[in-house]
């Protein structure tokens, strides 16, 4: 420690020593220049003034700091400092000397020579040590020049985002990796540069400037955004040309540097298909959930597990944690001792079918709030076993829906899907009729309120097309997708819950809302085969080259698209960002009970016509066991194109 404190002393009066002599030096310089090196005055006058200056520069200068001052990294506030010290010093130094002799013999230009090379004197020797250390005097320190396995990329950012990245991860000095050229997002930038380094053109021009930098020699490892949280829809444009031409794109992680090296991490899925943040009604959310009683079923799924974690997160009274999955339960029982010690909770193994044992939970349990979110989702394992889901998605609905208004439950929140509209799968169909009673309850003139929420695809999810993806393109393909056209809506699971408890807390504070079903802002869908070809990309592989992309077909009760409002639906503002509410049909509470008693007798009595006769009953798109034969033509008919309507009524309700 001591050697390091001496070590720092020595540095720090070697530039005092440095800025002092150069400070004589300016003034010995400003008297030359104004007399001339054959007509220099008295040499005790002239040694006199050159050691004033350097007097009060030694006090002006420590008063400025700029001994203390690392020349490692001189930057413009140094020479600020530099600038304002050194006029000082010579303002100082002239009044003191009028004092003195009302300078006498003195020159009255040489002052402002002595700043102008003053501020040259002291200040280059550092900017010099700054290109050094940075390698920008590669042709005169050998070492600096580029070693053999350097990667070369792009920097795709405005000038201000590439002068940052190059700055502060000190590329100019990388021997890892070599800035070939910017991409600005505005046009017309062309040939000018940041930092010595060239803007090559604007996105527009993306895939045509690693064309042309190719033809020149220069093969690129990578194309780094160097915006931590760039928009969407450029990312969006960006990842579909590096998918297509297989250069791998990275973005600048936004967390404390680890080293001299850049800091980057692969563009994910969630950074291309997360929806944009939405401003989050935390009080209402707070209010809703703080010191309550809140139960969870299917706390062991996908979205189960992150509404625990959520809920956990703002201090519920106890989280009582339902699901039929021994080993699903397990680990989010473990994740929320990890994350939420000190929340108290209840893990519960129970299945939703069996409406005693649901009765009795509710009634021990007295929860104040409900996340019915157990559910069957898988659509061809459903289509091939619809009594299985009609039992679960339905029967099991109304189980926990009847032991709410039995126990004065205040506010039970279901989860539906996208699949529910027009429904062409069983899956689908059991999701409506479990809306179609969630929502005749919430109208009947019970206590309890039902908010029901709709959405689509969750990144990731159990049994979804995004880690099927993952397990194809592991074991080198080929990523199978139904058909060319077949488009989703997707939102990362943390937005998804998010929304769905903005949409809860506004559904329960709003009671002229009964009835009526919100609909979570998915913002646009996706096509299947561009997030395939995309994951591939992000696998550092070329689609269509390193791994092929199969085309297979629709399977039974499979649409091509999905939508958010049936047709009729309209929607009105929810009060609450991101979230929509449709006026949704409403059916009578009798009839909808009466169909449910069909239905699920029919389930236990492994009826599977029956099931689909009864589902089809409330969803007439449903294709029966009769007009299965051509229910997937029927499906590509129903959605040959998206529904303009729907956009339409979109932006209404952004409005």
């Amino acid at each position: 420690m001591a050697r390091w404190t001496t070590e720092i002393s020595w540095k720090r009066l070697l530039a005092s020593v440095h800025d002092v002599v150069m400070a004589g030096l300016a003034m010995t310089i400003a008297l030359a220049a104004r007399y001339g090196l054959d007509d220099l005055p008295d040499t005790g006058l002239a040694i006199g003034w050159v050691a004033g200056t350097m007097a009060i520069a030694a006090v002006v200068f420590r008063l400025f700091g700029l001994g203390r001052g690392m020349w490692r990294f001189a930057s413009i506030t140094d020479l600020r400092a530099i600038v304002l010290a050194t006029a000082t010093t010579l303002v100082v130094f002239v009044i003191a000397l009028f004092l003195v002799n009302r300078l006498e013999a003195f020159p009255r230009t040489a002052p402002l020579i002595a700043w102008f090379v003053m501020v040259v004197l002291v200040g280059a020797p550092r900017l010099a040590y700054r290109a050094l250390k940075d390698g920008g005097l590669a042709s005169i320190r050998p070492r600096d020049l580029s070693p053999t396995g350097v990667e070369d990329v792009l920097i795709i950012g405005s000038a201000t985002e590439a002068d940052r990245v190059i700055r502060t991860y000190e590329l100019e000095r990388s021997r890892r990796c070599k800035v070939r050229g910017i991409i600005d997002y505005k046009p017309n930038k062309r040939g000018r540069e940041v930092r010595g380094v060239p803007i090559v053109g604007d996105v527009s021009e993306f895939e045509g400037i690693v064309a042309r930098l190719s033809r020149g020699g220069i093969t690129l490892g990578a194309a780094i955004l160097a915006a931590p949280q760039s928009e969407r829809e450029s990312i969006h444009s960006l990842a579909a040309v590096a998918a297509r031409i297989g250069l791998p794109l990275r973005r600048v992680v936004q967390r404390p540097l680890t080293g001299d090296e850049p800091d980057l991490a692969q563009v994910t899925l969630e950074d291309l298909l997360g929806r944009p943040p939405v401003r989050l009604d935390l009080e209402n959310i707070r209010t809703m959930i703080a010191e309550r009683v809140v139960l969870v079923t299917g706390a062991g799924g996908s979205i189960g597990s992150e509404l625990a974690r959520q809920i956990a997160a703002r201090r519920p009274a106890r989280l009582l944690l339902v699901d039929s999955s021994e080993y699903a339960l397990y680990e989010i029982d473990q994740a929320l001792q990890r994350h939420a010690p000190g929340v108290p909770r209840t893990a519960i193994i129970a299945d939703v079918r069996d409406r005693e044992r649901v009765r009795a939970i509710l009634r021990r349990e007295r929860p104040a709030l409900v996340f019915h979110a157990a559910a069957l989702k898988h659509v061809p394992l459903v289509e091939a076993n619809p009594c299985e889901g009609a039992l679960t998605n339905v029967a099991g609905t109304r189980n926990v829906a009847d032991a709410c208004v039995e126990t004065d439950v205040e506010a039970m929140v279901m989860i539906s899907t996208d699949k529910a509209i027009r429904p062409t799968s069983v899956m689908g169909a059991t999701k409506r009729a479990a809306e179609a009673y969630c929502q005749a309850l919430d109208v009947s003139g019970v206590a309890t309120r039902f908010v029901t929420v709709r959405f689509g695809n969750v990144l990731g999810s159990t049994g979804s097309v995004v880690p099927l993806f993952r397990r194809q393109i592991e074991a080198g393909g080929p990523v199978t997708v139904t058909h060319e056209d077949m488009r989703r809506y997707f939102m990362t699971v943390t937005e998804a819950v998010e929304l769905v408890l903005q949409a809860a807390a506004s559904g329960v504070a709003r009671p002229e809302q009964r009835g009526r079903i919100s609909v979570l802002d998915m913002g646009e869908p996706v096509r299947i085969i561009d997030l395939a070809r995309t994951m591939i990309a992000l696998s550092g592989l070329r689609p269509d080259r390193d791994i092929s992309v199969a085309v297979t077909g629709l399977r039974p009760g499979e649409k091509l698209f999905e939508e958010l409002f049936e047709q009729g639906e309209t929607t009105v503002p929810a009060g609450a960002d991101g979230v929509f509410v449709a006026t949704a049909r409403l059916d009578e509470l009798p009839r909808v009970r009466a169909l449910l008693d069909d239905i699920e007798r029919a389930a236990r009595a492994e009826d599977a016509d029956g099931v689909r006769a009864g589902l089809a009953t409330l969803s007439p798109t449903l294709p029966v066991a009769s007009r299965m034969e051509g229910a997937v033509e029927g499906a590509r008919e129903m959605h040959a194109t998206p529904r303009t309507a729907e956009i339409v009524r979109l932006e209404a309700g952004r409005s």
